[in-house]
């Protein structure tokens, strides 16, 4: 299975009042995220089906990167801060999909990726990685990770 991994965008803002959970994209991770996504378009990036966290940040880089990639987007509740291997099999289980594509958060898809893989690194915002799931055994490859300035170029 092919698993896409997307960070939410730019969604830091200094004066913030209310809850960090409500925070959306801002005009710059907005930006940022239709470069991603058109990039995603250019490596013939074509998940099935784009799950996102229920945050506003997640939803609206989901919303980009469906748009751009012209595939169906649902809000998944497991995506939400605290995400890990456990809920990534209970998704996997739920949907039958041969190419999937999550939107979600920090440091849980590090931390996820890196369960499924053992690889070390850190997923930027707005950054993107692919892993192929071997199903039966729930391990992975790791066959890209890009920041998102590799979008600009």
């Amino acid at each position: 299975m092919e698993l896409y991994f997307l960070r939410h965008g730019e969604a830091d803002w200094p004066d913030w009042k209310k809850s960090d959970d409500e925070r959306p994209l801002t005009k710059r991770g907005k930006k940022e995220m239709h470069e991603v996504a058109a990039f995603l378009v250019r490596l013939k990036v074509r998940p099935d089906l784009i799950l996102t966290s229920p945050l506003p940040r997640a939803a609206q880089t989901a919303e980009i990167a469906a748009e751009h990639l012209d595939v169906k987007c649902r809000e998944e509740q497991r995506l939400a801060p605290g995400f890990g291997a456990a809920e990534l099999e209970q998704i996997i289980n739920k949907h039958s999909v041969e190419s999937l594509m999550i939107v979600g958060h920090e440091p849980d898809f590090t931390r996820t990726i890196a369960a499924l893989t053992g690889a070390s690194l850190k997923l930027s915002k707005a950054g993107a990685a692919l892993v192929d799931v071997d199903l039966s055994s729930h391990k992975g490859r790791l066959l890209w990770l890009f920041p998102p300035k590799v979008a600009k170029k």
